[in-house]
């Protein structure tokens, strides 16, 4: 019993990071309707750049939100490429989009390697195990969870509370609507941009003192993370909430008592399962 505690409140911890991910990516669709396949590429310059930072002396705390920042930089960059520069620009069709997010995730490839080398890359967390309910845990997972708890609270508070949180709900709504009521669709977009960015670098910045990060990560955080995304139908930040907490613990129950060489292929398969049934209703 202990052990499916311990496995539980680990699946959490991970699934959390993939929720954030997958929230990102909702964000991001939502309001543009870009698939954004360079996601994974913000967790990992952010995890990249607070190792440099704690490693240059920089305290925790500084040391992540400068790495947050930066995904959430990179993440407006990929949207000025992906939309255009100008408010007039027509931008790219999602088609388009999706590969050129691909291509931007491949070029992080070459900045990271450049940058960070390819070696594997970790930064100390939180310290020390806790028991809960006989289940020894890493403490560093509950931060994770403790973390993501309030920042989903808050997004939600964001989109429901706020003009601009309705603005870009409009947008995701009906984006002709809110164009003729005088909302900003190209800055909403950019600002969802920016915002997945930061998410994702979030997520790169919570995990990486107990998932050691390469240049390649993003493979992985991405994978799980449109898992996560595609159960809502990229379009449902709760349900992909959920789907990435299911992810987490399911990867960890596999791991904990099947081994852990499957867990990419637990994502991959519920992936294809939910998009085979999407589409099974769809016809």
């Amino acid at each position: 019993m202990s052990d499916l505690v311990g496995y539980l409140l680990t699946g959490l911890g991970i699934g959390s990071g993939f929720a954030l991910v997958a929230s990102g990516l909702v964000a991001i669709h939502r309001v543009t309707r870009v698939v954004n396949f360079a996601q994974g590429a913000f967790a990992v310059l952010a995890a990249m750049l607070t190792s440099t930072l704690l490693a240059a002396g920089l305290p925790h705390g500084l040391a992540e939100v400068g790495g947050v920042a930066l995904g959430a930089a990179a993440g407006l960059l990929t949207g000025l490429i992906v939309l255009g520069p100008r408010r007039d620009s027509p931008g790219t069709t999602p088609g388009t989009a999706l590969i050129v997010t691909l291509g931007l995730g491949v070029l992080a490839y070459a900045i990271e390697v450049l940058i960070w080398g390819d070696q594997p890359r970790s930064f100390p967390g939180v310290p020390g195990v806790a028991e809960i309910a006989s289940a020894r845990v890493p403490a560093h997972y509950l931060l994770i969870i403790g973390v993501a708890a309030p920042v989903f609270l808050l997004m939600a508070l964001f989109f429901a509370r706020t003009d601009l949180g309705k603005a870009l709900s409009a947008c995701a709504s009906n984006r002709y609507a809110a164009r003729v009521v005088g909302i900003d669709v190209r800055r909403m977009g950019l600002l969802a941009f920016a915002l997945g960015g930061a998410l994702g670098g979030l997520a790169g910045v919570l995990t990486t003192p107990v998932q050691q990060v390469t240049f390649d990560s993003d493979v992985t955080l991405i994978v799980n993370g449109f898992a996560a995304a595609v159960l809502g139908g990229l379009t449902r930040p709760v349900v992909a909430l959920g789907g990435g907490l299911l992810l987490g613990v399911t990867q960890t129950l596999a791991a904990g008592y099947g081994g852990g060489a499957y867990q990419v292929e637990v994502a991959l398969v519920l992936m294809l399962t939910v998009m085979i049934v999407q589409a099974a209703r769809a016809r």
